[in-house]
């Protein structure tokens, strides 16, 4: 055999190894965007009945120790985007926004005073998962102008979403919730065909304060 003809044999094998991976890859893709049809289909209509049911929202509290009032979800907003993928029109990502208000509103602001480095992390942690307005205020020792604590001003108003970003030739989506349970930030990598109704109503279930898997 020649040293052209091995060089063809090769050519082939390669050609045939890429045929291979792009097949992979499409059936990924494939089953990618029949997950996102399945998850915005859903949120597109769990949206239309939330907004009017407006559920209660599970208790808050920035230290663990002061608890808000009791509070409630409104102002549900379906949001879907596209993106190119080799040549076709694909989804970017899906999500779902709503804020979380006091059921009766009281015009007042919430205050927390922290003095330990490990609190004050935990309720900036929190305050930025729950895009909180708030002050952050130093409180001072009248006489030695000692630092004693961080004192954070904030309102009784948090925000809570969740983001659904499909990864098209893995397979795979990423789910990341905010303000579903307390002011945290979850996230999940779930395989396209692992995404079904049923696991979408055990995600419901959560966000509306009902027992689930999240919880």
């Amino acid at each position: 055999m020649s040293f052209l003809q091995q060089l063809k044999q090769q050519a082939q094998v390669v050609q045939s190894q890429r045929g291979t991976e792009v097949r992979h890859l499409e059936l990924n893709a494939h089953a990618t965007e029949a997950a996102c049809g399945t998850i915005w289909h859903y949120l597109a209509d769990l949206v239309a009945q939330l907004n009017v049911i407006q559920p209660d929202a599970r208790p808050l509290s920035l230290d663990g120790k002061t608890p808000w009032p009791a509070l409630k979800l409104v102002d549900f907003r379906f949001d879907a985007r596209k993106k190119e993928l080799r040549g076709r029109e694909v989804t970017h990502h899906i999500g779902v926004v709503w804020r979380i208000v006091p059921k009766v509103p009281t015009g007042e602001r919430g205050r927390v005073a922290v003095n330990f480095p490990p609190e004050l992390e935990r309720v900036e942690k929190r305050l930025r998962a729950g895009h909180v307005t708030h002050e952050r205020l130093e409180q001072r020792h009248l006489d030695t102008n000692k630092l004693q604590a961080y004192v954070f001003e904030h309102d009784f108003v948090a925000r809570g979403g969740v983001t659904f970003t499909p990864e098209h030739d893995e397979g795979v989506l990423h789910w990341r919730l905010t303000g579903v349970i307390g002011l945290e930030v979850q996230t999940l990598v779930v395989r396209a065909q692992d995404v079904s109704t049923p696991r979408l109503d055990d995600l419901a279930k959560a966000i509306v304060g009902q027992p689930s898997s999240w919880t």
